[in-house]
């Protein structure tokens, strides 16, 4: 499938651009370059750079949806319906995802105002986990 997905965006479908793409719509949460790094060294030999050159590739030609957080980090997910908003722990950094969209009609709305053809969005709660508020 992955190779299905490179070719329909017209790049070159490599081991390392399928792992990465493996790697990223396995995840239940959106994947730092580094987190996709970390997942993948051990079973393939690759360089950081090469990961981010990917990424790069992959989030302009579409394939990924491409965001940066509030904790300064670029996140990156599987540009698809079934995307995910998230809920970050400020104190210990735990991610819950939230698994409904809340900003499908604010988006249909703002596409018939406008006519912008949206192709993504990211929305990020943050606040702190039960398990931390219970120490303050």
């Amino acid at each position: 499938m992955n190779e299905t997905i490179l070719k329909s965006v017209d790049l070159k479908s490599t081991k390392r651009r399928q792992i990465i793409l493996s790697t990223i719509e396995s995840s239940p949460l959106p994947l730092t370059a580094e987190d996709i790094f970390n997942i993948i060294s051990s079973k393939v030999t690759i360089n950081l750079s090469t990961i981010y050159r990917a990424l790069k590739a992959l989030s302009e030609k579409g394939v990924l949806l491409k965001s940066l957080n509030q904790d300064g980090k670029t996140y990156y997910q599987i540009n698809n319906s079934m995307h995910t908003h998230h809920l970050v722990c400020t104190l210990c950094g735990n991610v819950i995802p939230i698994n409904h969209c809340p900003l499908e009609n604010f988006s249909e709305s703002l596409i018939n105002k406008t006519g912008y053809i949206i192709t993504g969005h990211s929305l990020e709660f943050t606040g702190i986990c039960p398990k931390c508020s219970s120490k303050l």
